[in-house]
Protein backbone atom coordinates (compact mmCIF):
# COMPACT_ATOMS: atom_id res chain seq x y z
CA UNK A 1 0.00 0.00 0.00
CA UNK A 2 2.78 2.49 0.91
CA UNK A 3 5.52 1.07 -1.31
CA UNK A 4 6.32 4.52 -2.65
CA UNK A 5 7.46 5.97 0.75
CA UNK A 6 10.95 4.44 0.85
CA UNK A 7 11.92 5.50 -2.71
CA UNK A 8 10.53 8.98 -2.03
CA UNK A 9 12.53 9.31 1.20
CA UNK A 10 15.66 8.12 -0.60
CA UNK A 11 15.20 10.74 -3.34
CA UNK A 12 14.64 13.49 -0.75
CA UNK A 13 17.76 12.42 1.20
CA UNK A 14 19.85 12.41 -2.00
CA UNK A 15 18.60 15.86 -3.00
CA UNK A 16 19.38 17.18 0.47
CA UNK A 17 22.89 15.71 0.33
CA UNK A 18 23.52 17.32 -3.08
CA UNK A 19 22.26 20.64 -1.73
CA UNK A 20 24.62 20.46 1.27
CA UNK A 21 27.59 19.53 -0.89
CA UNK A 22 26.91 22.36 -3.31
CA UNK A 23 26.12 25.18 -0.88
CA UNK A 24 27.26 24.66 2.68
CA UNK A 25 30.80 23.40 2.42
CA UNK A 26 33.06 25.10 4.94
CA UNK A 27 35.69 27.43 3.56
CA UNK A 28 39.15 26.03 3.05
CA UNK A 29 41.21 26.87 6.14
CA UNK A 30 43.79 29.57 5.58
CA UNK A 31 47.39 28.89 6.37
CA UNK A 32 48.51 30.74 9.47
CA UNK A 33 51.47 32.00 7.47
CA UNK A 34 49.10 33.73 5.05
CA UNK A 35 49.29 37.48 5.34
CA UNK A 36 52.87 37.59 6.58
CA UNK A 37 55.08 40.21 5.02
CA UNK A 38 58.14 39.03 3.15
CA UNK A 39 60.86 38.02 5.60
CA UNK A 40 58.41 38.00 8.50
CA UNK A 41 57.97 34.91 10.67
CA UNK A 42 55.11 33.75 12.86
CA UNK A 43 55.36 33.33 16.64
CA UNK A 44 52.26 31.65 18.08
CA UNK A 45 51.65 31.93 21.81
CA UNK A 46 48.74 29.95 23.25
CA UNK A 47 47.51 30.13 26.84
CA UNK A 48 45.89 27.09 28.40
CA UNK A 49 43.84 26.95 31.57
CA UNK A 50 45.11 23.49 32.45
CA UNK A 51 47.69 24.24 35.11
CA UNK A 52 47.86 27.93 34.16
CA UNK A 53 50.54 27.51 31.51
CA UNK A 54 51.48 28.65 28.07
CA UNK A 55 51.66 25.94 25.42
CA UNK A 56 55.48 26.00 25.46
CA UNK A 57 57.92 26.47 28.31
CA UNK A 58 60.34 28.23 25.92
CA UNK A 59 59.80 30.06 22.65
CA UNK A 60 62.85 30.45 20.43
CA UNK A 61 63.23 33.49 18.19
CA UNK A 62 66.03 34.92 16.05
CA UNK A 63 67.46 38.35 16.76
CA UNK A 64 66.93 40.83 13.94
CA UNK A 65 63.98 38.90 12.47
CA UNK A 66 60.57 40.56 12.28
CA UNK A 67 57.81 38.47 13.88
CA UNK A 68 54.05 38.59 13.74
CA UNK A 69 53.16 37.48 17.24
CA UNK A 70 49.72 35.86 17.50
CA UNK A 71 48.18 35.17 20.88
CA UNK A 72 45.23 32.87 21.58
CA UNK A 73 43.43 31.30 24.53
CA UNK A 74 42.36 27.69 24.57
CA UNK A 75 40.11 28.24 27.56
CA UNK A 76 39.68 30.99 30.09
CA UNK A 77 40.70 34.64 30.05
CA UNK A 78 44.42 35.21 29.72
CA UNK A 79 46.86 37.73 28.33
CA UNK A 80 50.50 37.65 27.32
CA UNK A 81 52.95 40.34 28.32
CA UNK A 82 56.50 40.74 27.07
CA UNK A 83 57.79 43.61 29.19
CA UNK A 84 61.19 43.81 27.49
CA UNK A 85 59.41 44.38 24.18
CA UNK A 86 56.67 46.58 25.61
CA UNK A 87 54.00 44.22 24.27
CA UNK A 88 50.74 43.20 25.90
CA UNK A 89 48.49 40.81 23.97
CA UNK A 90 44.96 39.71 24.86
CA UNK A 91 41.72 38.59 23.22
CA UNK A 92 41.05 42.23 22.30
CA UNK A 93 44.50 42.73 20.76
CA UNK A 94 45.73 39.25 19.74
CA UNK A 95 48.43 40.28 17.22
CA UNK A 96 51.49 42.47 17.13
CA UNK A 97 54.52 42.93 14.91
CA UNK A 98 57.88 43.04 16.63
CA UNK A 99 61.55 42.67 15.75
CA UNK A 100 63.77 41.35 18.52
CA UNK A 101 66.87 43.59 18.37
CA UNK A 102 70.37 42.22 17.81
CA UNK A 103 71.29 43.54 21.27
CA UNK A 104 68.92 40.94 22.79
CA UNK A 105 70.87 38.07 21.22
CA UNK A 106 71.61 35.45 23.87
CA UNK A 107 69.08 36.88 26.31
CA UNK A 108 66.08 35.20 27.87
CA UNK A 109 62.97 37.36 28.01
CA UNK A 110 60.09 36.65 30.39
CA UNK A 111 56.60 36.07 29.05
CA UNK A 112 53.83 36.26 31.65
CA UNK A 113 50.05 36.39 31.90
CA UNK A 114 48.80 39.98 32.14
CA UNK A 115 45.23 39.26 33.22
CA UNK A 116 44.39 38.13 36.74
CA UNK A 117 43.13 34.73 35.59
CA UNK A 118 42.90 32.79 38.83
CA UNK A 119 44.96 31.31 41.65
CA UNK A 120 47.69 30.13 39.27
CA UNK A 121 48.13 33.58 37.71
CA UNK A 122 51.40 34.37 39.47
CA UNK A 123 53.07 31.19 38.17
CA UNK A 124 51.80 31.51 34.60
CA UNK A 125 55.12 32.31 32.97
CA UNK A 126 57.23 31.21 30.04
CA UNK A 127 60.42 32.45 28.42
CA UNK A 128 61.45 33.71 25.01
CA UNK A 129 65.02 32.77 24.10
CA UNK A 130 66.58 35.17 21.59
CA UNK A 131 69.13 33.34 19.46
Amino acid sequence: MFKWIMPALLVVACLFAVYLLANDLPAKPESEDAGLAEGQELLKITATSAGYKFDQAEYHVKAGTNYKIKFSNKLGVHGAGIEAAGLELSADKPEADYTFPESDKGKTIELHCTIMCGQGHSTMKSTIVVE
